[in-house]
């Protein structure tokens, strides 16, 4: 019993000592959209500079149905607060998290409640502690700029593979779309094992632990209840519990003020925001 009562003290314990740790990001201005039904999750993943975000997801937890994860293109051509139009990554250039956040919620509607950045050059050390992600290649993927250079076939990606193989875009023929479709796959896939049964032994719970709070900061309001249900929705997303999509898009090579750029099909977009804000992801397939 003594033993039982510490183990459960330890798994308490553990993940309050490192969010304590961690670092936290003040995302939310006071300028806000009115709150909207459901809990909206920004994850904006940063390069090795900090100063642009390789990758923008929108994590939509419903009220009712299922959790919806949707990459926002990085290349996405969209009014930012401020600046006119420009590639939607630079809103984290000109403001950082505030104005990225601004910027989400200008173009979509909807309320974000919690914003988690993640350092992609940090990435590695967190998929080695759950072990490796799973991914099957229909051919090999050599691409210069990311340094990826793996072979067909399925195999388990350590995690320089697998965040070259998150990072990948020049050789992929749908470019900045195909990377941000495997940056969905391998978040979902970290989350899946990061909560499979093998994690709650001790050293592993630790390393993972001590992974993440080098690899996320939060804003303050988001605790360690509300990292579980988040870690509970992304691992939906990564199966039939849940759906993970790109924002509809209408045009993927555009030339525009920023130079190459990703359109939205607006119409199409604006009607899938307005059915989350409602709170429901009933039908969002269709938009997929």
């Amino acid at each position: 019993m003594t033993v039982l009562v510490a183990y459960l003290v330890f798994l308490i314990a553990t993940p309050m000592w490192f969010l304590g740790k961690g670092g936290t990001v003040q995302a939310f201005a006071a300028d806000r959209p009115a709150d909207t039904p459901g809990q909206v999750v920004l994850l904006a993943g940063t390069d090795a500079s900090g100063q642009r975000t390789d990758s923008i997801m929108l994590l939509f937890i419903p009220t009712s149905g299922k959790p919806v994860l949707i990459s926002l293109p990085r290349d996405s051509y969209v009014p930012i607060p401020g600046h006119n139009k420009n590639k939607i990554n630079a809103a984290y250039a000109f403001g950082g998290p505030q104005l990225l956040v601004r910027t989400v919620e200008l173009n979509t509607g909807l309320h974000v409640d919690h914003y988690l950045e993640i350092k992609m050059l940090a990435f590695p050390k967190l998929v080695d502690a759950v072990g490796g992600v799973d991914v099957c290649l229909d051919k090999p993927m050599v691409d210069q700029q990311s340094h990826a250079n793996l072979p067909a076939g399925c195999q388990t990606l350590n995690g320089k593979d697998a965040l070259a193989y998150s990072r990948m875009r020049k050789s992929d023929p749908m470019g900045d779309l195909g990377r941000a479709k495997r940056q969905r796959e391998v978040i979902s896939k970290v989350v899946q094992k990061a909560m499979s049964p093998t994690m709650l032994l001790p050293w592993k719970y630790w390393t993972f632990w001590d992974a993440s709070t080098q690899l996320v900061s939060r804003d303050p309001g988001t605790n360690t209840l509300e990292l579980a249900r988040i870690a509970l929705a992304l691992r939906r997303t990564n199966g039939s519990g849940g759906v993970a999509m790109v924002v509809p898009v209408g045009n993927t090579n555009a030339q525009t003020a920023a130079g190459s750029s990703v359109l939205w099909d607006e119409a199409k977009a604006q009607a899938l925001f307005a059915q989350l804000k409602k709170g429901s992801t009933a039908g969002v397939e269709q938009y997929a």
